[in-house]
């Protein structure tokens, strides 16, 4: 009998001690965590055991063990493949939820409004996402969006201008298909119902998809002010109706950012760059966008104000002044010199001049009485 107790107080010290161990595996905070955080990386596939181990070693929880034991008892919560940043202690259990929740480390990164895919490259690249070749070499296939732009030759103008939150190392597909995603969201609310072919693309009035894109790219560059938009898309489309160059300087500064020729400002020799790009020489519209425009700029571009406008300048205050003669174009461009120069846009009228004061003409009665008193 004393054998049988004795064989059980040690059995119930032995399950006591498990117990302790796996309350404090799982249910307390690892202390020996790694102050500075660490990445773990879930493969694809793995098994809990596998899991358990890379926890295990690279200090993320007490036991590997403990790990696995607590994932049989819910088999249906597998752990979701990904990298996993770790920068406090945790428990085992807390862990194991982060895990099954797919809670997988992601940065942010934001495409602003009129950025170039070239600036989306360099700037993925300073983020440490990828290479600024790797990403260029995805963007220049465009396969993602030929439903909408059969002809077009890349990506740009489809890489849709967010923020977006990817993982520390991103394959560039997965970033590609995340933009082009959400421009597809978008132009599916936007888009007109029927979309002109590319046979009917030079028709006045009429564009195809690509050539609302390209449209809206120049509308986004043109102007910072929402409110303008419509009335920049107005210009450019009353333009494209006269045949007129369409002049637009986004698109020589564009052309010449392509060979790595642009030093900041435009000159008078950079008007005359031999691209297809550079609206100064070429009648129509450039062969594609050149940048990404945001929502506000698509729809302008969907739907130009109406008005007689053909020219604008800029104001110096951020905006422009419309107009739709030359001779009142050439007028605003003297209101924005002078403006620059810290002058009134319009100059003073000048003071009336005072009238002219003539002499009194003496008359013959009084020269009658001069006489008469000599």
């Amino acid at each position: 009998m004393k054998f049988f107790l004795a064989l059980l107080l040690v059995i119930l010290i032995v399950v006591a001690a498990a117990g302790a161990w796996l309350w404090v595996s799982l249910l307390q905070p690892y202390k020996d965590f790694p102050a500075e955080g660490v990445f773990v990386t879930v493969p694809r596939g793995a098994s809990c055991r596998t899991v358990a181990g890379i926890l295990e070693k690279d200090g993320v929880v007490r036991s590997a063990l403990a790990f696995k034991l607590y994932c049989r008892r819910h088999p249906k919560r597998g752990l979701q493949a990904g990298e996993y940043f770790f920068d406090r202690e945790l428990t085992g259990r807390d862990v194991f939820w982060l895990l099954a929740n797919g809670k997988i480390y992601e940065k942010q990164f934001t495409v602003r409004e009129g950025e170039t895919m070239f600036d989306i490259a360099r700037e993925l690249e300073a983020a440490n996402f990828m290479s600024a070749a790797d990403f260029l070499k995805a963007a220049a296939d465009p396969a993602p969006v030929l439903s909408i732009a059969p002809q077009a030759a890349s990506l740009e103008g489809f890489l849709y201008p967010a923020t977006y939150h990817f993982p520390r190392h991103p394959a560039p597909a997965d970033v590609i298909a995340s933009m082009t995603g959400r421009f597809k969201e978008i132009w599916a609310r936007i888009a007109p119902s029927a979309v002109a072919g590319p046979d009917d693309d030079d028709e006045p009035g009429s564009h195809s998809g690509l050539s609302l894109v390209t449209l809206a790219s120049l509308v986004e560059r043109e102007t910072p002010l929402p409110d303008e938009r419509r009335l920049v898309a107005g210009v450019f489309e009353n333009r494209l109706r006269r045949r007129m160059l369409l002049q637009c300087d986004p698109t020589v500064i564009y052309a010449l950012e392509r060979e790595g020729k642009y030093r900041g400002s435009l000159t008078l020799s950079d008007l005359r760059v031999d691209s297809p790009y550079n609206t100064y020489r070429h009648q129509g519209l450039p062969p594609g966008p050149i940048g990404n425009p945001g929502e506000v700029s698509l729809r302008a571009a969907v739907a130009p104000a109406v008005t007689d406008y053909l020219y604008f300048v800029a104001n110096a205050r951020g905006g422009h002044f419309f107009s739709a003669t030359l001779a009142e174009h050439n007028r605003n461009v003297q209101r924005y010199r002078r403006l620059l120069a810290g002058l009134p846009a319009d100059p003073e009228p000048a003071p009336p001049a005072a009238p002219k004061r003539h002499p009194r003409r003496k008359t013959k009665a009084k020269n009658a009485s001069l006489e008469s008193a000599r």
